[in-house]
């Protein structure tokens, strides 16, 4: 079903996904599901317009319910992109999804992007109960290398819209430098953590989740997937491997 989550005074698109027979089942785990940054001409538009699908297949086969969203600056939600912005969806994704009738604690879920930020909200969040990543970066530092060029990569894809965006170009760079998933992970375990990633990944290497893996210190499961490129949520292999993780999240 079509829902709208609130952040900062944003209206940001969302889907949530409950299972069959969810009513008067009890508590439910819940999960947020993020996408990643937009590709092509207008991407944005068009951004993470199959997760609303993939939402719907999680709480069907793993009995969760999924709350799937769009950040500020893609596919109908208001706003203009930046890292800090999103930081702050994702919070604000969180909140919503607590407060949904029958959730009993959540968990987050992202791909590339949007599990890289998943990684960092959690860390700030006790109240995450865990974490998956699909194809996630361990930093921001090739972005924040040429952030005129990415502020003018997010204006193509229509990411963002208005020229007067941002207002401060100083702090919009340094958000892309401070975000560090690879700094903050460490402070997730014992919590669940889950890093995917494809072997032939062409957007981002796989080194970044092995670094991701070793930060972690011991306290996440490491799944490099053999022949898959970055696009994982439309490989068969890693969704099979998210269904199993979120089965072994709860008796």
């Amino acid at each position: 079903m079509r829902d709208v989550v609130q952040s900062n005074g944003l209206r940001l698109a969302a889907h949530l996904a409950r299972p069959a027979g969810a009513v008067g089942a009890g508590r439910l785990p819940a999960l947020v599901l993020s996408h990643g940054f937009p590709a092509g001409p207008r991407g944005a538009a068009t951004a993470a317009q199959t997760y609303p699908q993939l939402a719907d297949r999680l709480a069907a086969e793993a009995g969760w319910i999924v709350l799937a969203f769009n950040f500020r600056g893609t596919g109908s939600s208001e706003g203009d992109f930046s890292l800090g912005g999103w930081v702050q969806d994702l919070h604000a994704a969180i909140e919503h999804l607590d407060e949904v009738d029958a959730v009993g604690g959540v968990w987050l879920a992202g791909a590339s992007t949007g599990g890289a930020l998943s990684l960092c909200v959690a860390a700030a969040d006790e109240r995450v109960r865990g974490v998956a990543t699909l194809g996630a970066p361990a930093d921001f530092d090739h972005w924040a290398g040429d952030a005129r060029g990415l502020l003018g990569h997010a204006r193509q894809v229509g990411a963002v819209q208005r020229p007067s965006f941002p207002e401060d170009m100083a702090t919009w760079t340094r958000e892309l430098r401070e975000t560090r998933p690879l700094a903050l992970i460490g402070r997730i375990p014992p919590r669940p953590v889950l890093i995917v990633h494809g072997e032939q990944d062409e957007v981002v290497p796989a080194e970044d989740a092995r670094a991701l893996a070793d930060a972690a210190r011991g306290g996440a499961e490491l799944r490099i997937i053999s022949g898959a490129g970055h696009r994982l949520r439309h490989d068969p292999r890693a969704v099979a491997i998210l269904l199993g993780w979120l089965e072994r999240q709860t008796p």
